[in-house]
C-alpha cells in the first residue's frame, strides 16, 4: 500500500474520492435524520424501504447508461463534472430543507443527486487499473474501496454529531446538506488536476467513441435501444467468463442479505431499543452499529490482501459469507444491544471482504473495452438486489425490527450463498484444468510448449 500511495496519479484519484465519500456521508446523514429520526414522524418498514427504494433505484438506473458512456466520454471529466453537478442539486436540497419541504421537490432533488453519484463511483472504479499496476489491485481495491467507507462513515459521525448538537430544526438539517456541498466542491477540484486522458478510456477506444458521437444524434428511443443492445454485449461477455459471473453471483447474494440486515438494525435502532419520545437514543444506537461497521472494514482491509494471496479470493468469498452468517446467527439473534454492535462489525468484515474480492476479479477477467459497462452492470446488481431486499423484509418485518423467523432466515441464507458459490467454483476449476497436471506433462513430451502455453493464456483470458 506504501507503494501504491507514493504513485502520484493514483493518490489524486484516492483524494478525489475520500472527499467525495465523506461529502456522501455528511449528505445522507442529513437526509436520514431529517427524514428518518425526526421525533415528529413516525417510522414503519414499509417507509424506511420506500426511502430505500427512492435513494437506491435512480442509482439502478443511471448505472447502464453510466457504463455506455464511461467507455466513450473521458472518465477524468466525468469526476469533475458529476461532482459539480452533485453541487448544484445539494443547494437545492438545503433550500428545500430549509423550507421544512418534503414533498415531490425535495424527493426529486435528492433522488437526482445520488443518481448522478452513480457515475462519478463508476468512473472511479473503472479508472482504477489505469493508475495501478495490475499486481497492485487487491491491494489498490483494498485501500480505495475500504478508505472511502470509513471516510463516508466519518462524514455520517460529523453530520450525526452536529445533528445531536444543534437539534432537528429544518435550519440545522440545511447547515448540514451545506457542509456537504462543500465537500463535492473540494473533490471536484482535486479531480481538476488530474490529466484529461489519465483515466481512460483508452485512445482507440475514445476515438472510436467519438467518431460514433459526431456521425449524428439519435433520437432518444434509438439512444435507449442503443444501451440495451450494450448491455446486452457485457452481458455476453461476462457470460463467457464464468470466473466473472460467478463473483458477481456472489456479490448480489451478499447484498440482498446486507440488505435485509440493514433493514432489521435501523428498524431495532429506531423502534426497539430506543423510544419514539426519545429518538437521540436510536441515533447514537446506529451510530454505533454503523461505527462498528466501519471498524470491521478496516480489518477487512488488513486481512484480505494477504488472505487472497494465501487462500485465492474464491475461498475467501466463501469465507467472507459463511462469516456474515456467523454474524447474524450468533450476535443478531439474541437481540441484544451489545451483541449487536459485535454482529455489525462482523458483517463489516464479512461485506468489504467480499466486495475487495469481487471488484479485484472484475477488474482483472474483464478488458478495458468493457469495464465500464460490466461495472455499471455490477452497480445495477448491487443496487437492485438491496432494494429488493428491503421491499421483501418490509412486507414480514414488524415495526419493532425483531423477527426470529427473519433473522434465522438471514442466517440460513448466508450459509446457502457460500455453500452454493464454493460448489459453482469448484465446478468451474474441474472443467477448466484440461491443461494441468497429466495434460501439462503430454504436451510438454511431444515439443508442444508453445500451443499450451498459448492456449492455458486464452483461457486465462
Amino acid at each position: 500500500m506504501r507503494e501504491i500511495l507514493r504513485a502520484p496519479n493514483f493518490g489524486r484519484l484516492y483524494s478525489t474520492r475520500l472527499l467525495s465519500a465523506v461529502a456522501d456521508g455528511i449528505f445522507q446523514t442529513a437526509l436520514a435524520s431529517y427524514v428518518v429520526f425526526s421525533p415528529e414522524k413516525a417510522t414503519t418498514p414499509a417507509k424506511i424501504a420506500a426511502a430505500f427504494a427512492a435513494l437506491l433505484i435512480p442509482y439502478s438506473i443511471a448505472g447502464p447508461f453510466a457504463g455506455v458512456f464511461l467507455d466513450r466520454w473521458r472518465r477524468q471529466r466525468v469526476l469533475v463534472i458529476a461532482n459539480t453537478v452533485k453541487v448544484a442539486l445539494v443547494l437545492v436540497v438545503a433550500g428545500l430543507v430549509l423550507a421544512d419541504s418534503t414533498g415531490a421537490v425535495f424527493v426529486g432533488t435528492a433522488v437526482a443527486a445520488l443518481g448522478v453519484n452513480r457515475m462519478f463511483l463508476a468512473a472511479l472504479s473503472a479508472a482504477l487499473p489505469h493508475v495501478a499496476e495490475p499486481s497492485q489491485l487487491v491491494a489498490a481495491n483494498a485501500l480505495s474501496t475500504t478508505s472511502g467507507s470509513v471516510a463516508t462513515i466519518i462524514g455520517a459521525a460529523i453530520g450525526a454529531g452536529i445533528r445531536l448538537g444543534t437539534g432537528s430544526s429544518p435550519a440545522a438539517a440545511a447547515t448540514i446538506v451545506l457542509l456537504s456541498a462543500i465537500a463535492y466542491g473540494t473533490s471536484a477540484a482535486v479531480a481538476s488536476t488530474m490529466g484529461r486522458d489519465l483515466l481512460g478510456p483508452d485512445a482507440e477506444e475514445l476515438a472510436s467513441g467519438v467518431a460514433r458521437a459526431s456521425s449524428g444524434r439519435l433520437p432518444a428511443m434509438a439512444a435507449v435501444a442503443a444501451v440495451g443492445r450494450e448491455l446486452a454485449s457485457a452481458t455476453r461477455y461476462i457470460g463467457r467468463r464464468k470466473r466473472a459471473a460467478h463473483a458477481l453471483g456472489a456479490i448480489s447474494a451478499h447484498r440482498f442479505l446486507f440488505g435485509v440486515a440493514s433493514l432489521t438494525i435501523v428498524l431495532l435502532d429506531r423502534n426497539y431499543f430506543a423510544t419514539q419520545r426519545n429518538v437521540n437514543a436510536g441515533i447514537l444506537g446506529l451510530g454505533a452499529d454503523i461505527g462498528a461497521v466501519g471498524v470491521g472494514i478496516v480489518v477487512a482491509a488488513l486481512v484480505t490482501p494477504p488472505a487472497a494471496r494465501r487462500f485465492g479470493t474464491t475461498t475467501w468469498i466463501t469465507a467472507m459469507l459463511l462469516l456474515g452468517g456467523v454474524a447474524i446467527g450468533g450476535f443478531g439473534l439474541p437481540f441484544q444491544r451489545g451483541l449487536l454492535v459485535i454482529g455489525s462489525f462482523l458483517l463489516g468484515v464479512s461485506a468489504q471482504g467480499v466486495k475487495i474480492c469481487v471488484d479485484t476479479t472484475i477488474q482483472q477477467q474483464v478488458s478495458d473495452l468493457y469495464r465500464g459497462r460490466v461495472f455499471a452492470l455490477y452497480d445495477m446488481l448491487f443496487n437492485v438486489t438491496y432494494v429488493g431486499a428491503a421491499a421483501v423484509t418490509a412486507t414480514v418485518l414488524p415495526r419493532s425490527g425483531r423477527s426470529v423467523a427473519v433473522m434465522s432466515c438471514l442466517a440460513g441464507g448466508y450459509l446457502l450463498a457460500a455453500i452454493t458459490f464454493a460448489w459453482l467454483s469448484k465446478l468451474r476449476k474441474t472443467s477448466s484444468d484440461e491443461f494441468s497436471g497429466r495434460n501439462r506433462r503430454r504436451y510438454a513430451s511431444v515439443g508442444c510448449r508453445t500451443t499450451w502455453r498459448y492456449r492455458l493464456w486464452s483461457q486465462q483470458r
